[in-house]
């Protein structure tokens, strides 16, 4: 299979301005995405969509292809991902390179390993994709959670939470925690979705989970990853 692995990394982020290039253990961040993909050996090309201009500059100076820059419309707060990733394939297929599918692998993860990657491969198999996700904690399990409805009253978020009366006897639950989402082309195209009707989950730990949002969650993945050398 022709897997193509897609680092997204626009320029406007706010929770923590410049993070993408920001040095990370010492490399930009986007680095670790670029050299896990390289160094698992199931990456067939590896490319970066961005719309800033210095971002790309940097990737281009340490191997990492860019295509092209991405247009505005998918580089805005809302933009979904999905866009970003079927303008990189259009783009991409117009140059002749038609990839079977694709794995996203975005630069606020730095904890993923190559070993991740190629799990990740192994698991797609027949199927239409592959998630990686962290178990959720009991306390916050959605099958204990409940709402507020308009009435005033409450009610379980999920309807059969109400029939779970010990913690022991909820099922696992579990979130996505965006270190691989690895998609067929097809299912991409024309489902517009990252999922399919067949999506494999891949779990990982919540100590190599980490998805960078804020400083704290900085310093928490330099910790872990200082921890795990």
């Amino acid at each position: 299979m022709r897997i193509l692995a897609l680092i997204p990394a626009r320029g406007g982020s706010k929770g923590l301005p410049g993070k993408n290039i920001r040095p990370f253990a010492g490399k930009p961040l986007l680095q670790h995405a670029f050299e896990a993909a390289v160094a698992s050996g199931v990456i067939d090309r590896v490319v970066l969509s961005t719309d800033d201009a210095r971002i790309a500059h940097v990737a281009a100076s340490i191997g990492l292809e860019v295509p092209c820059l991405r247009p505005s419309e998918f580089a805005r707060d809302d933009s979904p991902m999905i866009d970003v990733v079927l303008h990189m394939v259009g783009h991409l297929g117009g140059l002749g390179y038609h990839p079977d599918a694709v794995m996203v692998l975005q630069p606020t993860s730095p904890l993923r390993t190559p070993g991740h990657l190629r799990r990740a491969m192994q698991l797609l198999a027949g199927h239409d994709s592959v998630c990686s996700v962290v178990a959720v904690a009991k306390e916050c399990n959605p099958y204990s959670m409940m709402k507020m409805r308009g009435d005033g009253f409450l009610d379980f978020i999920v309807p059969e939470g109400a029939g779970i009366v010990r913690r022991q006897d909820l099922p696992p639950a579990y979130r996505r925690d965006g270190t691989v989402f690895l998609t067929r082309t097809a299912v991409l195209i024309g489902q517009r979705t990252f999922y399919g009707q067949r999506c494999v989950p891949l779990p990982l730990a919540d100590s190599e989970a980490v998805n960078i949002d804020s400083i704290e969650d900085w310093h928490r993945a330099e910790a872990l990853l200082a921890r795990g050398a």
